[in-house]
């Protein structure tokens, strides 16, 4: 009986290595598919899916338009910066003549 005590204390750090190494990569696996979005699976290899509630649905639908709404935004403002650049980059003198071209002449008329 010693003998075969002796054997498994020997096989011992070798099982626990194949374990570790078992569990390790089947928790990688289950990472690169969360990562990649691929469903997760039971036991019996059924596919998960994630199910969406009432709220949720509602969430998503909000941040879509806010979204949307926010991009308009940018879209204002990059068309507001782009004119701004073009009014620091011109010739100063071409500025000048434009804002007098502008200005109302002393009958009232613009």
């Amino acid at each position: 009986m010693n003998e075969n005590f002796a054997k498994i204390v020997e096989l011992f750090p070798m099982i626990a290595v194949i374990v570790a190494i078992s569990v390790g990569g089947w928790m990688f696996t289950t990472w690169l598919r969360v990562k990649n979005g691929y469903p997760l699976e039971s036991s019996w290899g059924v596919p998960i899916h994630p199910t969406s509630d009432k709220e949720s649905i509602e969430r998503i639908k909000l941040l879509t338009g806010e979204n949307a709404q926010l991009r308009a935004e940018i879209g204002a403002v990059k068309d507001r910066l782009e004119t701004i650049e073009r009014i620091v980059t011109d010739q100063p003198s071409r500025l000048a003549r434009e804002i007098d071209s502008l200005a109302i002449d002393k009958g009232g008329r613009a």
